[in-house]
Order: C-alpha cells, then sequence, then structure tokens
C-alpha cells in the first residue's frame, strides 16, 4: 500500500500542476504505481472540470456556452501545467521536418517551438474549444468531462507499457523499464470504474482502443517507438479524438 501510496503522489507531481510537496522514491515498484494511477489522475482533473462546469451552468443566468467553454478550456490547460501540449508540439516539429530519424529526435530536444509547433498547438486548442463549446450548448451530462481525461492518461500510461521505446535513454525508457502489459491493463481500474456508474463509458473505451491502436503504428512507423514528448501527443490527440466521438454521439446517436 505504501508503494501504491507513492506511486499516486509520483503521478499527480508528474501529471498535474497540483501543490503536492512529497519527496517519493524514484523505485520500479513506484514507478509502476505512477504509470497505474494514471487514468485516476486524469479522473481528478477531469472531477475539477466537471464541478466547474456544474457551478457555471447552475447561475442566474447561467454562464453563455462560449465563455464556458473557454474557461473549461483554460483550467484543463492549467491544471497540466502545458506538459503534454509541449510534447504535442515537438512532434509536429519533428514530422514537419521531413527529416531523417535522428534529425527528428534532435528538432524534439530542442527548446524553441517552430512553425509546425505552433500551427499544432493552436488547432489542437481550437477544436478542443469548439467542442467544449458544443458539448456545452447540447447539454451533454458533464460525466464526459471526467471521462476524457481519464482515458487520455490511460493511453499515455499503455504507449509507455505496450510500445517499444524509441530510444535507449530519456524519460519514457525510465519509466518502460519498469512496466509491463499487465500495468496497462491494471491501469484501466479507473475508467471501468466510471463505465460500470455511467454506461456511455463504454464506447468511449472502444474509441480509445482504436486509437491506440492506430496512433501505435503511427509512431513506430514515423519514429520507432515512443518517447516522453510522444506519450504526451499521445495524450493530447486522443483527448481530442474522444471529445470529437463524444460531440458526433450526442449529437447524432442522441437526436
Amino acid at each position: 500500500m505504501k508503494n501504491a501510496a507513492f506511486g499516486l503522489i509520483l503521478a499527480l507531481q508528474f501529471l498535474t500542476r497540483l501543490p503536492v510537496s512529497v519527496a517519493c522514491p524514484w523505485t520500479p515498484e513506484t514507478r509502476r504505481w505512477a504509470v497505474r494511477a494514471y487514468p485516476l489522475v486524469g479522473a481528478l482533473v477531469g472531477g475539477v472540470l466537471a464541478l466547474a462546469a456544474y457551478l457555471m451552468s447552475q447561475g442566474v443566468p447561467a454562464v453563455p456556452a462560449p465563455l464556458a467553454a473557454l474557461f473549461l478550456l483554460s483550467l484543463w490547460v492549467g491544471l497540466s501545467g502545458g506538459l503534454h501540449l509541449d510534447g504535442l508540439m515537438d512532434m509536429a516539429d519533428a514530422l514537419g521536418s521531413n527529416q531523417p530519424l535522428e534529425r527528428r529526435f534532435a528538432i524534439m530536444q530542442d527548446p524553441q517551438v517552430g512553425s509546425f509547433g505552433m500551427l499544432a498547438l493552436f488547432f489542437l486548442l481550437a477544436w478542443k474549444g469548439v467542442l467544449l463549446w458544443a458539448l456545452i450548448a447540447q447539454a451533454a451530462p458533464f460525466g464526459w468531462l471526467v471521462m476524457v481525461p481519464a482515458l487520455g492518461r490511460w493511453l499515455g500510461a499503455a504507449s509507455l507499457a505496450l510500445i517499444p521505446c524509441a530510444k535507449p535513454s530519456g524519460l519514457a525508457h525510465a519509466w518502460q523499464r519498469s512496466l509491463t502489459a499487465g500495468d496497462a491493463a491494471l491501469a484501466l481500474a479507473a475508467p471501468l470504474a466510471l463505465a460500470f456508474v455511467w454506461p456511455g463509458v463504454w464506447p468511449a473505451l472502444v474509441a480509445a482502443g482504436l486509437y491506440f491502436l492506430i496512433a501505435r503504428r503511427a509512431l513506430k512507423r514515423g519514429f520507432g517507438g515512443i518517447t516522453g514528448d510522444l506519450a504526451g501527443a499521445m495524450i493530447e490527440g486522443g483527448e481530442l479524438w474522444l471529445l470529437l466521438c463524444l460531440w458526433s454521439w450526442w449529437q447524432f446517436a442522441t437526436a
């Protein structure tokens, strides 16, 4: 239980900007429990978003949908500190360069952001904001705000556990040395618990699995495997994909 508690704290420290100032041992066991706790941390982030959305909907009058969406998007980015967005920008710059593999890795390590990275950031945030607006305007249940970050972090955990490392060094390699496929399965505990409470999560689980299979193949072809930056991009892309799937479901299947 002690390792599990340390793992949860590590996951909170790594994935969020929440002030958790506890020194945790960096051991194989705590790393494994941290990855298993990724979706739980995502559900916590989503719970904060859902609470904020609920409070804004209860005002007299309620906060207009565009402003509510912009506030939720800002809170979403603020809670994670933009960590995963940085990985997305690095990936976009590397792919946009059309350079050989080693040069792509060098571009990803460059602290400067290029034009492809800025475009990827702009369009991802724009799409997320508009989809949040649409779902709020359609009065979709606030449970989706818990589900999307939880499944997004599961995609990050699964990528570290199930996709070979692109390099024999770096953050992803440090995490993956302690992981097995069983850790990716155990990380599903929080999303599965949500699914039993809210059956609408089951289609989202299928959508997340489909996204993982496609992204896994693309990352192996484009980079030879996973890195820390690419795991962050996996999370951001997965969240956008899930929002798009949810909007499509709510727009057409429930009309």
